[in-house]
Order: structure tokens, then C-alpha cells, then sequence
């Protein structure tokens, strides 16, 4: 990937948050309706060896409304003091302990970071929705940043979000680019991003991609890719690209026009007409063998195959310390990029669990 300008901050954006008044943990937040808040999270401009997240909430006024409360804890951090770069992690659980999720992003030994994530939660018509996004820039972090701020954002307003969740997907990635290429339509920069997004609405998991981030989850404990990626020597993708008008051609890579090292993207203006952002989308029923997803910027998968991702994953008890060993042997693994990943846990045997426990006390 190309990386252009220099980063001053990384945003890490949860969705409708509101600080939980009652509680005296330190860090904990929890979702309540339509309050926007904002984790914050700086990286120094310097190099440097440690790495010091400064996370602060930030409630923006608004109206607020009963959607369910779900905590959200984010721990501090130990700065580690060996590495050239640092990263940011970080997790949750449900209030019913059903699902869990945990993240980890890392500079690595870029110059600046282009990866962006964004992990949501809301409540509509009684239904509760979660949501995670991995964003990938390349030529510069604003089109990766914009995903971000809009494109979750985005489908939660589409008004067929819960009757046609793939149509609301497909809509609200090509608007969210038209979006995008408007807003940059003065500017000399051509930016450009991956997306590769996760909605779960109940039992029903639905997987878009766009680009080479790439989304894997572990059914039986085995690794099952839910993405594949969007690389110009792809015989589908180049007959796509050729049968625009494009061409694909070697230049250290496969290139689109022997520029691109991908088929699609948000962003991109120069080679729009064939570079496109239309998601590949696939649904996944969540049943009892489902166990993990894991979404990742290709940092992680130039360097770490889809089973060991998993494999590495399911050693880990806590989604978040999950997330943190994927990056740290991507990184040990040699990966010269930036390094974002979300680890997504689904814990069937919490009911079952939690009966016994109640059944155990009223003996």
C-alpha cells in the first residue's frame, strides 16, 4: 500500500455511547440510543519506542433513548517499550455475555497509519445490531478515515437496513463512495481504502467486502474465509476491469493500469470506471460451531495465513488479547504495514452455563 502525510490522530469510534454514571469503573461506557461520544486514542508524531493511548470520552449533545444498555470496558493499557511503533487495543462484552470483541491496531513500520476501525452497537425496532469495520487507506488515510466516520453511520440509517440487510449493504457502500469522491472533488489527492465490514442482526451475519482486507471465521474450529479478495489478476475481476476499458498489467504486482494492486475500492478517483466499491457480500448463520470472526487489514494476511489466524485466535480466552496476538505476529512475522484487527467472540454455552450456576445456588 502507499502511505502519503502523516497521521496526528487515531479516532476509535463505538457508536451511541453514553458514560454509565453509576458505575465506578474507570473506562467503562455503555450504548443508550442516539448519544454520539468518541474514544480518542493519540499516537505521537515522533518515532519513538513506547506507546501511550490517551483515550477520552467525549458526549456530544443530543436526544437519548432506552435502547438496552450494553458495557463496554476499555482497560489501560501497559506501553510496551520494545517495539519501534505501538498499537492501540481494546474491548467489550455483552451485558449478557453472549458476545465479546476485541481489538488491536499497530503503526508497525509505516511512517504514518492508514488503518482505521469502527465497532458499533444499536437497538432498532427491538432488535439489537452489532457492527464492525476495518478500514485500509492507500495514497493517503482520508478516504480509510471517512469509512469510519460514515459508512457504518450510513447503514444503520437505510430504511431497508433490517427488511434487506444486503441491499442496504450494496446501497450504502456505493452512496458512501459517491459520497466520499464529492467531498474530495477540489482536491489534487486521490485517496483511496478497503472496507470489510461484519453485521450481526440476531442470527444472521452478514460479511461485505470491498478490497483485500479480508474477513475469516471459525466454523468446527476450522478456518472459513467469508471474503475473498479483490486482486486485479483475479480472472473475474480482470474481465470486469479489461471489459471497462481497463487494463491489468505487472509492475511488481498485478495493477490496475500498473498502478493499483487491487480491483476495488472506496475512493480512487483517477481509476474509478473500473475500480469500483460494490461489495461482495456474504450470510452467515451464527449457529453453535460458529465460535470466532476475525476482520483484518492485509497487513495481517500478507504474513499470516487464514488458519493460523484462527488457530492463533481460538488460544486466546478474551477476544481482546486475541486481537493483540494476531498483531504482534504479523508483526514478529516481518509485515512491513500497518496492522489492524477486530476479533469477534460468540459464547453459545453462556445460557447453559449460567442455568447451572442458578440451579447449583437454589440447591
Amino acid at each position: 500500500m502507499v502511505c502519503v502525510g502523516s497521521l496526528r490522530s487515531f479516532i476509535v469510534r463505538t457508536g451511541n455511547l453514553k458514560r454509565q454514571s453509576s458505575s465506578g469503573r474507570k473506562g467503562q461506557i455503555g450504548c443508550f440510543g442516539d448519544l454520539d461520544a468518541k474514544l480518542l486514542v493519540s499516537f505521537p508524531q515522533k518515532n519513538y519506542l513506547g506507546f501511550r493511548a490517551i483515550v477520552t470520552l467525549m458526549a456530544e449533545s443530543g436526544t437519548t433513548t432506552e435502547a438496552g444498555a450494553v458495557a463496554y470496558t476499555f482497560p489501560e493499557k501497559d506501553f510496551d517499550e520494545e517495539r519501534e511503533g505501538g498499537y492501540a487495543s481494546g474491548g467489550w462484552k455483552s451485558e449478557d455475555g453472549r458476545l465479546s470483541c476485541g481489538y488491536s491496531s499497530f503503526r508497525g513500520k509505516r511512517a504514518s497509519m492508514e488503518d482505521f476501525f469502527d465497532i458499533r452497537n444499536s437497538m432498532i425496532d427491538g432488535q439489537t445490531v452489532n457492527l464492525f469495520g476495518i478500514f485500509d487507506g492507500h495514497g493517503g488515510s482520508r478516504a480509510a478515515e471517512f469509512l469510519k466516520a460514515h459508512l457504518l453511520e450510513n447503514l444503520l440509517k437505510h430504511p431497508e437496513f433490517l427488511t434487506d440487510t444486503k441491499k442496504a449493504i450494496s446501497e450504502t457502500y456505493k452512496k458512501t463512495d459517491s459520497d466520499f469522491l464529492d467531498s474530495e472533488r477540489n482536491t489534487f489527492r486521490d485517496d483511496g481504502s478497503t472496507a470489510s465490514t461484519a453485521v450481526l442482526v440476531g442470527k444472521r451475519l452478514y460479511v461485505a467486502n470491498v478490497g483485500d482486507s479480508r474477513a475469516v471465521i471459525s466454523k468446527a474450529g476450522k478456518a472459513v474465509p467469508l471474503s475473498d479478495d479483490h486482486k486485479p489478476n483475479r480472472s473475474d475481476e480482470r474481465k470486469r476491469i479489461e471489459d471497462a476499458g481497463g487494463i491489468v498489467m505487472w509492475a511488481g504486482t498485478w495493477r490496475v493500469g500498473g498502478v493499483l494492486a487491487m480491483s476495488r475500492a472506496f475512493g480512487n478517483r483517477l481509476l474509478k470506471q473500473f475500480v469500483v466499491a460494490e461489495p461482495e457480500i456474504q450470510e452467515e448463520e451464527v449457529g453453535e460451531d460458529l465460535d470466532l470472526l476475525v476482520l483484518a487489514s492485509d497487513g495481517l494476511w500478507d504474513v499470516v495465513p487464514n488458519e493460523d489466524g484462527i488457530s492463533l485466535a481460538r488460544t486466546e480466552e478474551e477476544a481482546e488479547a486475541a486481537a493483540r496476538k494476531l498483531t504482534e505476529t504479523a508483526f514478529s512475522r516481518g509485515s512491513a504495514d500497518n496492522i489492524t484487527c477486530i476479533v469477534v467472540r460468540f459464547h453459545h454455552d453462556t445460557k447453559e452455563k449460567d442455568n447451572s450456576s442458578d440451579d447449583h445456588q437454589s440447591i
